[in-house]
């Protein structure tokens, strides 16, 4: 599932793209029934939200969610014939954009948009976010620190990549218990996350490895995956860790990939 940078950089996208003129809105594939309602309408603003990105048009807001398998696909006009299952085909006057195999893509009112973003947490890429509304639910938790970077009413747009790689950064065992973390490490995580995002919208993908250990400094081979990025111990399982050599752990919390190195990251 794409993380919050990702989101974030297609927000900024669409808003270039196709922001403050009017976009033709269609469902090739018949599935967004809503589609005729924004159709011709101006594409007021677009922005994201975690993993959830919005598209503010005056009758009302597309709200999408990519799930584990929603991907874009854009090109300069003139638009090509719909190929595979398109949910949503955005034209504009230099562009057109198809989404297909979204989770959601659905219609919604102002009142229906408030509710979802109550639902999050902050966004670590959003300018009106509140960290310390986050550290109010994990200063509290005995759930593991690991648990609750991932929970999206905790933290939103923070996924699997930057949840092991800042607790790699900040030496946290990702068994630590929410309750056991002191203000100020989680000030550090936050400003780091906020760092490590940003950089991540930048560049479309994830890099978090500081610079005396990537592989022009260190003689290793780059990383080779299909997320890009140099990172710590993200997908590293049993491979030397690039700090201290110990093979990187991984067991599976809550349904989901845990990776981590047992020495810098002490229980």
């Amino acid at each position: 599932m794409p993380e919050g940078h990702t989101l974030h950089r297609l927000a900024r996208l669409h808003q270039r793209r196709y922001g403050g003129a009017p976009v033709r809105v269609s469902s090739p594939q018949g599935k967004f029934t809503e589609a005729s309602a924004v159709d011709g309408q101006v594409l007021v603003k677009a922005e994201a939200h975690g993993k959830h990105l919005f598209h503010h048009y005056e009758p009302g807001t597309v709200h999408i969610h990519l799930g584990l398998y929603g991907t874009f696909s854009e090109a300069k006009l003139p638009a090509l014939p719909p190929v595979g299952q398109v949910r949503m085909r955005l034209i504009g006057s230099t562009h057109w954009t198809d989404l297909r195999g979204p989770n959601r893509c659905e219609l919604l009112m102002p009142d229906q948009v408030d509710a979802i973003k109550a639902r999050l947490g902050p966004d670590p890429l959003r300018r009106d976010a509140r960290p310390e509304r986050a550290f109010e639910r994990i200063s509290a938790s005995r759930t593991s620190l690991a648990a609750l970077l991932m929970d999206q009413s905790v933290l939103a747009g923070v996924g699997n990549v930057y949840r092991a790689e800042v607790l790699f950064r900040h030496g946290i065992n990702p068994m630590l218990p929410g309750r056991s973390l002191d203000p100020v490490q989680w000030k550090e995580i936050w400003d780091d996350l906020v760092v490590l995002m940003r950089a991540g919208v930048r560049s479309g993908r994830i890099d978090t490895v500081a610079d005396e250990h990537l592989p022009e400094v260190t003689g290793r081979a780059p990383r080779q995956d299909r997320h890009g990025g140099e990172v710590y111990v993200y997908r590293r399982t049993g491979q030397p860790c690039l700090v201290c050599g110990t093979p990187v752990a991984h067991k599976e919390l809550a349904g989901r990939n845990l990776y981590w190195c047992p020495v810098c990251q002490p229980a």
